[in-house]
C-alpha cells in the first residue's frame, strides 16, 4: 500500500513532480560544477598566475648577515657571497619538486662595452633561458622562459651554450644595435641574437647565459641568486609558524604542506649555505586572488541550493495542499504523524536521488566546459564527489519540504474531507 501511494502520487501530479524536481537538478547541476571547480581550482589558478613570474628566492646565506657595531655596518664591500651553480639540480630533489615549474639563476656582473671608439660601463645579467638541467633519471628544461613569462625578445632567444646575447631594448636604441650585429663586452665579442622588452631594469642590460657572466669574473659556477617559480597554497596561521617550535606530527603535517614557507624551507635544505623566502608581494597577491575566488564559488553554490530549496518548498506546499482531502482520509482510517510524514519524506527522497542523479551528469558536463572555457584544462570529477551530491540533493529537499509536510501531519481530517482548509 506504501509503494502505491507514492507510485500513485507521481502518477497524478506528474506536473508538480516535475517542476520539484527540475528545481532540484537545477541547484544540483550548479553545486556539482561549482565543487568541482573548487576541487580542482587550485592547481589550474596557481598555473595562470604563474605567469606573473616567481614566487620565491634563494640567495647565499651570508647575505642575510649583518655585522653592526655602534650603529656602524662593517659588512665587508664587496659583490656578495655565491651560490654553487652544481647544487641547482638538487632543486627538483625536495620532497614538493613536482609543486616547482621552473628555476633561473641570476649572476649580475659589470661589463665595460666598447662601441663607436666609447666605453661604457654596464650590467650583463647572466642566467639560464631554457637549459636541460637532469637529476637522477628526471630531465627537464628551465630558465627566464618559464619562471619569467613576460620577458619579450624581438629576434631570438640565445642558446645556454652559445656565446649569444640579447640586448635591452632602451639600450639597443640608445646604441643603435639590432638582432644580428656583434657587441664588444670586455674584451669578448658576442653576437645579439635579440632585443629584450621586460619593462624593467633589464631593458638597460645585457642578458647572457650564465657561463658568459662567470666567464667574465673569473668564478666558474657563481650564481648570486635564483628565482623559483612554485605551486603553493595561501598562506595561514599555521603556514607562518616556525619550524622550530615544532615537533613530531605537527611538524611533518607543516614540512608536507605546498605552503610558500615550507617549500623555501626545503629549497635552503637542498641548497648548502642558501637563504630562500617568498617574494611576498607575489605570494600574499596569488593567496589572496585564490581565497576571493573559492569564496565566491562557495557563495554561488549556497545561492544556487537556496534557490532550489525555495522552488522545492513551493512545489510540494502547492502539491500537498491539492492532496488535503487524501491526507484527511488517511488519518481518519487511523494513520498517525510517523506514516503521513514518511509517504511524503519518500517522495521527497526519490524526487531528490532523480534530480541529484541528472543533476550530477549535468554539473560534470558544465564543470568540463568551465575547465575547457577558463582554463583551457579539463576540470577531473573525483567519483566520492557523486554520494556527496545525492547527500546534498537529499538535504536540500528535505529542507524546502519541511514546512509543507508539517502542515500535512497537522491537518484535522474533520476539515480537511470536509473541503474547508
Amino acid at each position: 500500500m506504501f509503494v502505491r501511494l507514492v507510485y500513485e502520487s507521481f502518477r497524478r501530479q506528474k506536473r508538480r513532480k516535475l517542476l520539484a524536481g527540475a528545481a532540484i537538478t537545477l541547484g544540483v547541476t550548479v553545486a556539482t560544477a561549482m565543487i568541482a571547480v573548487a576541487t580542482d581550482i587550485g592547481d589550474k589558478i596557481n598555473r595562470e598566475l604563474r605567469t606573473i613570474g616567481a614566487n620565491l628566492i634563494i640567495t647565499p646565506q651570508e647575505d642575510t648577515l649583518d655585522v653592526e657595531i655602534g650603529g656602524v655596518n662593517l659588512k665587508p664591500p664587496s659583490d656578495g657571497a655565491f651560490l654553487n651553480e652544481a647544487d641547482l639540480p638538487k632543486i627538483k630533489g625536495t620532497f614538493w619538486h613536482n609543486n616547482i615549474t621552473g628555476f633561473s639563476p641570476m649572476l649580475p656582473v659589470n661589463v665595460n662595452l666598447q662601441h663607436d671608439g666609447k666605453t661604457e660601463n654596464l650590467t650583463l645579467l647572466g642566467t639560464y633561458f631554457a637549459k636541460p638541467i637532469s637529476f637522477g633519471k628526471e630531465e627537464f628544461r628551465t630558465g627566464v622562459r618559464s619562471t619569467h613569462p613576460w620577458w619579450k625578445v624581438s629576434g631570438a632567444w640565445p642558446d645556454d651554450f652559445s656565446r649569444d646575447v640579447l640586448l635591452g631594448e632602451r639600450l639597443a636604441a640608445r646604441l643603435s644595435f639590432k638582432d644580428g650585429d656583434s657587441v664588444g663586452l670586455s674584451g669578448r665579442e658576442l653576437r645579439v641574437s635579440g632585443i629584450l622588452s621586460t619593462g624593467g631594469a633589464e631593458d638597460d642590460e645585457v642578458v647572457a647565459p650564465i657561463a658568459v657572466a662567470q666567464e667574465i669574473i673569473g668564478k666558474p659556477g657563481a650564481v648570486r641568486r635564483v628565482y623559483v617559480s612554485a605551486l603553493t597554497k595561501p598562506e595561514d596561521a599555521f603556514a607562518r609558524r616556525d619550524p622550530r617550535s615544532m615537533s613530531g606530527a605537527i611538524y611533518d603535517r607543516w614540512y608536507c604542506s605546498p605552503y610558500p614557507q615550507s617549500i623555501a624551507f626545503q629549497l635552503q635544505e637542498a641548497i648548502p649555505h642558501s637563504h630562500a623566502e617568498q617574494i611576498r608581494q607575489v605570494a600574499q597577491n596569488e593567496g589572496a586572488v585564490l581565497t576571493r575566488i573559492e569564496g565566491l564559488i562557495f557563495l554561488v553554490t549556497l545561492a544556487a541550493l537556496f534557490a532550489s530549496a525555495l522552488a522545492v518548498s513551493a512545489a510540494m506546499a502547492t502539491a500537498i495542499f491539492e492532496r488535503r482531502a487524501e491526507v484527511g482520509l488517511m488519518k481518519a482510517l487511523g494513520a498517525g504523524r510517523l506514516a503521513v510524514a514518511s509517504v511524503f519524506f519518500a517522495e521527497a527522497t526519490l524526487l531528490a536521488l532523480l534530480g541529484g542523479f541528472v543533476g550530477f551528469v549535468a554539473g560534470g558536463a558544465l564543470a568540463h566546459q568551465i575547465g575547457r572555457s577558463i582554463f583551457n584544462s579539463q576540470i577531473t570529477i573525483a567519483p566520492v564527489l557523486f554520494p556527496v551530491i545525492l547527500v546534498i540533493a537529499v538535504i536540500v529537499t528535505f529542507v524546502g519540504s519541511a514546512a509543507a509536510i508539517r502542515k500535512a501531519v497537522e491537518l484535522d481530517p474533520v476539515f480537511a474531507l470536509r473541503g474547508e482548509l
